[in-house]
C-alpha cells in the first residue's frame, strides 16, 4: 500500500497570506509605539533598516525551499548541508519555538483586546484557547481551507490597519519629527534588536513546500511579495505613530495602538483596535501551526521524532498526530499561564532567540547549498552576520538554544536514526 502523502493543494496567493500572517505577529500592536518612545522619530530608520534586512533573509529561505521542497524546511537544509546530526539538532531547536511561542501570541492578542474593550481578565485565556482551537481545527481540515481562511483574515487586517493609518495621517505634523534622534543613535540600534522579532516566521512557509502546486515557482513569488507587504505596513505604522505623536502617554501603554487609532477614528477606534488585535494574533497562530506541524511530521517520517507523530489523516492527508500533540502542549501552556500568572514579556525572549539561531543555521546552509549562485551567497551572508551580532544581545536567553541542542545531542547518541529520505533538487 502506498504511504499517504501531503497533498499539493496550495497556491502562491495562499502561501503569501501564510507567510505574511506568520510574520505579522503581536509585536506590531505595541512595538511602533515602544520604539518611538525609545528612539524618537529616528525609530523610523530602525524599522526601514530591518524591513530591508528581511528581503535577503526571506529570499534566501525562498530559494532553498524552491530548490529543496521538503516539509522539514530549515531542518532539511541543515541535514543536506552539514549531515544527519545537524538536522536532528536543528529539529530539537524547533521544539523550543512554536509550542511556547504560539500560545504567547494568542495570550498577547487576547490581553490587548481585553484591555481595549474593557473585558475582565478571565476572558483572556478563554479567547486565547478559542483562537488556538479554531486554528488547529482548520489545519486538521486541510491546508487548502486553512490557506483561504488566512487570505480572508489578512485582507480584513489590511483594510482595518490601512483605515487607521489613513485616518491618522491628517493629524501628522512636521514638528513631530524634531529633534530626530533625541536619545542618540545608539537607541536606534536597541530598537532594531526589538524590531527583529517582528520579522520572525518566514521559515514556516518553507515547511509547506511539499503542498504547493509548483514549489519552484510559487516559493519564489511568495518570498518576494511577502517581505515587501510586511515592510510597507511596518514602516507606514512607524511613520504615522511618530508623525501623529501617538506615543508617550502613560494611559495608553497597555494598548498603545489604540492611541494611534483613536486619533483618527475616535470612539470607534477601540472596537477597530480590539478586532485587529485578535485577527493579527489569529493569522500568526494559523501560519505557525501549519508550518510547525509539517516540520514535526517530516522529522517523524525521517525517524528523528517518535513515529506516531508522522501519522497522517487517512482521508485529509493532514498531520493529525502532530496537531493533537500541539493541542496538548497549548493546553499545558495556557494552564501554567492562568495558574502562575507568567510574565509574557519575559517568556517571549526564549523562543525568539531560538529563531535567531535557526536563521543562522539556514543562512549557513544556504552558503553551502547555493554556492553555485553567486548572488544567493551574498544574500545569505548579510542576514548571517546580522543575526550573529544580535545573538549576544539577548541576555540569559542565549543559553536556551544551547540547552535544547544539548538535549537533542544526548537523544541522538542513544538512538540510531532511520535512513533519511533526501529531498531532491528541482
Amino acid at each position: 500500500m502506498t504511504e499517504p502523502q501531503l497533498r499539493r493543494t496550495l497556491t502562491w496567493v495562499q502561501g503569501t497570506a501564510m507567510a505574511v500572517g506568520a510574520v505579522l505577529g503581536s509585536g506590531v500592536l505595541i512595538l511602533p509605539t515602544i520604539t518611538a518612545e525609545q528612539s524618537g522619530p529616528a525609530a523610523i530608520v530602525a524599522w526601514l533598516g530591518m524591513s530591508l534586512l528581511a528581503f535577503p533573509l526571506a529570499l534566501t529561505i525562498g530559494r532553498l525551499g524552491a530548490r529543496y521542497p521538503h516539509a522539514g524546511g530549515i531542518v532539511e537544509y541543515a541535514r543536506l548541508a552539514f549531515g544527519p546530526l545537524a538536522g536532528r539538532l536543528t529539529g530539537w531547536l524547533f521544539l523550543g519555538t512554536i509550542p511556547i511561542g504560539v500560545p504567547i501570541i494568542a495570550l498577547v492578542g487576547a490581553s490587548y483586546a481585553a484591555s481595549v474593550l474593557g473585558l475582565p481578565l478571565w476572558t483572556i485565556p478563554l479567547m486565547a484557547a478559542a483562537m488556538l482551537a479554531s486554528s488547529l481545527y482548520l489545519n486538521f481540515r486541510g491546508v487548502e481551507l486553512a490557506g483561504w481562511v488566512q487570505v480572508l483574515l489578512l485582507s480584513l487586517i489590511a483594510i482595518l490597519m490601512l483605515t487607521a493609518i489613513l485616518a491618522a495621517m491628517p493629524h501628522m505634523s512636521a514638528t513631530a519629527f524634531h529633534p530626530f534622534a533625541p536619545h542618540g543613535w545608539l537607541s536606534v540600534g536597541t530598537s532594531a534588536v526589538e524590531i527583529f522579532w517582528c520579522f520572525i516566521g518566514w521559515e514556516m512557509v518553507a515547511h509547506l513546500a511539499e503542498e504547493f502546486h509548483d514549489p519552484g515557482r510559487d516559493l519564489r513569488r511568495i518570498f518576494t511579495l511577502a517581505p515587501a507587504l510586511v515592510g510597507v505596513l511596518y514602516v507606514l505604522l512607524s511613520l504615522v505613530t511618530v508623525g501623529a505623536h501617538a506615543y508617550g502617554s502613560a494611559a495608553d501603554r497597555i494598548a498603545p495602538l489604540s492611541q494611534l487609532v483613536g486619533i483618527g477614528l475616535g470612539r470607534v477606534g477601540s472596537a477597530v483596535t480590539g478586532s485587529v488585535a485578535l485577527l493579527i494574533a489569529l493569522v500568526a497562530i494559523h501560519g505557525n501551526i501549519a508550518g510547525f506541524s509539517r516540520m514535526v511530521y517530516a522529522q517523524a517520517r525521517a525517524g528523528d521524532f517518535p513515529a506516531i507523530l508522522g501519522k497522517l489523516h487517512a482521508r485529509r492527508q493532514t498531520p493529525v498526530a502532530a496537531l493533537v500533540a500541539l493541542g496538548a502542549d497549548f493546553t499545558v501552556v495556557l494552564i501554567v499561564y492562568t495558574v502562575f500568572h507568567v510574565n509574557l514579556g519575559t517568556l517571549v525572549k526564549w523562543p525568539s532567540v531560538v529563531f535567531l539561531v535557526l536563521y543562522m543555521v539556514a543562512m549557513a546552509a544556504a552558503l553551502r547549498l547555493l554556492k553555485g549562485e553567486r548572488a544567493a551567497g551574498w544574500l545569505a551572508l548579510a542576514p548571517l552576520v546580522v543575526c550573529a551580532g544580535l545573538y549576544p544581545l539577548s541576555g540569559w536567553a542565549c543559553v536556551y538554544p544551547l540547552v535544547l541542542g544539548g538535549v537533542g545531542w544526548l537523544f541522538s547518541r542513544r538512538k540510531t536514526a532511520k535512513p533519511t529520505p533526501v529531498a531532491k533538487s528541482v
